[in-house]
């Protein structure tokens, strides 16, 4: 069984550790924890590992956010892998921060990433991790909130964060998205 996981975020040092790039950083430390290494390929950094049986595919795209689906369609054909076996890790304002949730499909809600990965794709039926990013910001200045860092008390959750996301990752490829969404989605931060 192959996987195709996407980390959504941008490119570059100045983007690294901003909300944005969530998805990056999760699969960063997947990578890190199974002794991967990313690659510049077509569209994205690639790299694979493999988890009782499965090999997951996973793509940083290089794309910029607001042409992910560039990569997840280009690497979707290049690895024969079925929509319904794509994962995507997204931040989500709609979402209070601590909080982690498993989509098996739905809207983009007015996320560039998905809005791309759904156009090019056709189609919304791929699962996603949407990990909270709370939405505390003015009225009018969402991009600048979701390009800025995470608050001083946010940062020590972080990686324990990171780490529920890896646990959603792994059961999503071994159990599916039901369970997953069942043992998952209720799961508050504890302090």
């Amino acid at each position: 069984m192959k996987y195709l996981i996407v980390g959504l975020g941008n490119i570059g040092p100045e983007y690294a550790d901003n909300r944005h790039n969530i998805g990056f950083m999760v699969l960063d430390e997947l990578a890190k924890q199974e002794n991967a290494k990313f690659s510049m390929l077509k569209l994205a950094y690639y790299t694979e590992v493999s988890f009782k049986g499965r090999m997951l595919h996973l793509i940083k795209p290089t794309t910029y956010m607001n042409l992910s689906g560039k990569a997840v369609s280009y690497w979707m054909k290049e690895l024969k892998i079925p929509i319904e076996n794509v994962l995507v890790i997204v931040d989500d304002l709609a979402i209070p921060f601590g909080a982690i949730k498993l989509k098996p499909k739905g809207s983009p809600a007015g996320h560039n990433g998905l809005k791309s990965i759904e156009g090019l794709l056709g189609s919304n039926e791929y699962s996603r991790i949407k990990f909270g990013i709370s939405d505390h910001f003015p009225k009018g200045r969402q991009a600048d909130y979701v390009l800025s860092g995470f608050d001083q008390d946010e940062i020590p959750d972080l990686p324990a964060l990171i780490e529920r996301s890896i646990a959603i990752i792994k059961s999503f490829v071994t159990v599916g998205a039901e369970l997953t969404m069942t043992n998952f989605n209720n799961l508050k931060l504890s302090k």
